[in-house]
């Protein structure tokens, strides 16, 4: 593991952009960024378009390790190259921003109101690329819907699962169990969750440690043991659809919680912005984010 890459993540001032829409959550992102589907004719067309957006991101002024602390990247992006260089090493090498990569392949159905990752068919190909891409850590995102005890340790158990093959493969797991934001029980399930995680977070090894990316809690303030654990090197929250002012304000009230926005980072950009003006509405989105971070 790289020391200054962890110092960087645990102590550093900022916040995580999550570039890591995958092939299911692609054609939205590019409609969305002002790119129909008319505009590819297959799936490999669409996945360039996507990477030039992410280039396009990452190559910006206002995108530096000043500000962002972390790049969440799709496989499909970790493998590709910005300007002649590997992607994780131009963040590190060029912006002093740390590379991670999502890992799970999707979502399974809903049971007991959560939707459990679907099973890993390739987690230990993955990792090998990540490592040799040097890589510092993961995400794997489950999706909780509503309170239910059983749903929630499942949940978990596969999570903490999984982050205990990462850890072993010399990489940090970021486990984001995302509560649904429209929930009715929102609040009964974060508190299922906190003691869940803290139940768990036990069996991580001495010595190792895992990040958590979670809806911004109904409660302020509810995670801030989660955040102080020496078992936790980070906690990060996920805009959950909120629209960037209203993420911004939610976690401004959360001291120590910082951001790993998606949507919430990029819902301004659109295709045909010129660079000047491509860069000029990144650097307010950018400057906003880090400002709610820093509380």
């Amino acid at each position: 593991m790289d020391q200054q890459q962890q110092s960087k993540i645990a102590h550093g001032a900022g916040f995580f952009a999550a570039l890591d829409q995958s092939g299911g959550s692609t054609p939205k992102a590019l409609e969305l960024y002002g790119v129909p589907a008319s505009a590819y004719a297959n799936d490999d067309q669409m996945f360039d378009l996507m990477h030039e957006f992410r280039e396009r991101i990452i190559t910006a002024p206002a995108f530096t390790g000043d500000r962002v602390l972390g790049a969440i990247l799709f496989e499909q992006t970790m493998d590709r190259d910005v300007d002649g260089v590997a992607t994780p090493s131009y963040l590190w090498e060029r912006k002093n921003v740390v590379p991670f990569v999502k890992v799970d392949e999707g979502l399974a159905d809903e049971a007991d109101g959560v939707r459990l990752m679907k099973p890993f068919t390739r987690l230990e190909g993955l990792l090998e690329r990540a490592v040799a891409r040097q890589v510092f850590g993961t995400k794997m995102r489950s999706f909780i819907g509503r309170a239910d005890a059983g749903g929630v340790a499942a949940i978990l158990d596969q999570q903490f699962r999984y982050a205990s093959q990462i850890l072993d493969a010399g990489l940090v797991p970021i486990l984001e169990p995302e509560v649904d934001i429209h929930s009715p029980d929102k609040e009964k399930a974060e508190e299922l969750l906190k003691q869940g995680i803290l139940d768990r977070l036990t069996t991580v090894p001495a010595g190792s440690q895992v990040m958590l990316k979670l809806s911004i809690p109904t409660v302020d303030d509810f995670y801030t043991d989660l955040i102080a654990h020496p078992a936790v090197l980070r906690v990060v929250a996920l805009s959950g659809g909120y629209s960037r002012q209203e993420a911004d304000d939610r976690l401004a009230r959360n001291h120590g919680l910082i951001a790993s926005f998606s949507r919430a980072l990029v819902q301004d950009l659109r295709h045909d912005q010129s660079p000047a003006g491509f860069d000029r509405t990144l650097e307010t989105a950018i400057s906003a984010i880090y400002a709610a971070s820093t509380t």
